[in-house]
């Protein structure tokens, strides 16, 4: 599902309307539904990856966050570093690794058999994996203490408007966001509708007719 696109805009009020219709408290669960369904929309099977990263990095936080042990916090730091840069190198990086070790092999004439790694790049992963450890690092810093609710540490990683293209946002700064309660507001709506358009014309009119001549 592409932002310049009339099947995001139709999503886009759809999702808008029932989030001012409903109870703040259910509001979480709303974006969080509709955060999987916009990334689903791309490749089904790929949000077991962005479970997995939400998974390990909300047990390490909460680990982190609970433990008086530097040694035990960094053990679950490692962990999270691990995992998620593992998976956004066997994804994004392996592949050009592996190309250039190829070539570089064929030109000493020494056999190198190790194949490609032959599937689609998740769309996102950078940005939702380095979103997860920030949020792991700024709790081992201190700097933020551990979320306690799965729902809003989900909502954080996921949130739909920034999953693909970001930008990537601090935990001490969208969390506290994703929980404020917001009332509906016609000028702060109109003056948000209004960058999404000026936006959707900087990148329909302006970037994809200069685009042809790059």
């Amino acid at each position: 599902m592409l932002f310049n696109s009339f099947q995001f805009i139709y999503f886009f009020i759809i999702i808008v309307t029932i989030y001012f219709a409903i109870p703040h408290k259910y509001r979480w669960m709303l974006l969080l539904g509709a955060s999987y369904y916009f990334y689903m929309c791309w490749k089904l099977e790929y949000i077991v990856l962005i479970l997995l990263s939400t998974g390990i990095d909300y047990i390490a936080g909460k680990k982190i966050g609970a433990s008086d042990s530097k040694r035990k916090k960094r053990l679950y730091l490692i962990l999270s570093l691990l995992t998620n840069l593992g998976l956004l190198f066997a994804f994004k990086y392996f592949n050009f690794f592996n190309d250039s070790l190829r070539a570089l092999f064929q030109e000493f004439n020494i056999m190198y058999n190790v194949r490609s790694f032959k599937v689609l790049l998740p769309v996102g992963i950078s940005f939702y994996t380095f979103q997860t450890l920030s949020y792991t690092i700024d709790v081992y810093r201190g700097k933020k203490e551990s979320e306690k609710h799965l729902g809003y540490f989900a909502l954080y990683v996921a949130f739909f408007p920034q999953l693909v293209a970001g930008p990537k946002e601090r935990s001490t700064r969208l969390s506290r966001e994703l929980k404020k309660v917001n009332h509906f507001e016609y000028k702060r709506v109109t003056d948000g509708l209004k960058l999404m358009v000026w936006g959707l014309f900087k990148k329909i009119v302006i970037a994809a007719r200069v685009a042809i001549y790059v």
